[in-house]
Formats: C-alpha cells, structure tokens, sequence
C-alpha cells in the first residue's frame, strides 16, 4: 500500500479520476498503484507523468 501516495494526492484535493484525466492513466491503474498491486513493476513514464502531476521526484516510487 502507498499511502504516502494516497496522502499526498488528498492533500492536494485531487480525486483518483481527476489525476487519471491529468495523466493519460487509467483511474483503475492510478487505483492499483495506490493499492501496491502495481508498484514494484511500474514503468518509469508512469512514475514520471504521477510524479509531475502532483509535484513530487518520481524516483520516489522505487524507494519504497
């Protein structure tokens, strides 16, 4: 579970769907990333277009 990602996305009063549009990323991809199904395996381009939309280093995704 990513629930720095979770926090930092509420915080910034940005909903699932809402950062899918942002991104090009599927709400149910965005859910599963959050979730941690998808977080070992995640291609850089998507840890990137997160990372820049909700303002953070995407290298952060591979520190967990």
């Amino acid at each position: 579970m990513r629930e720095w990602l979770i926090e930092l996305r509420k915080s910034k009063g940005i909903t699932q769907t809402q950062l899918s549009e942002n991104t090009g990323i599927s709400q149910n991809y965005i859910a599963a990333i959050e979730s941690g199904e998808r977080g070992a395996k995640l291609p850089v381009p998507t840890a990137k277009k997160i990372a820049a939309a909700l303002g953070f280093d995407w290298q952060r995704f591979y520190e967990d």
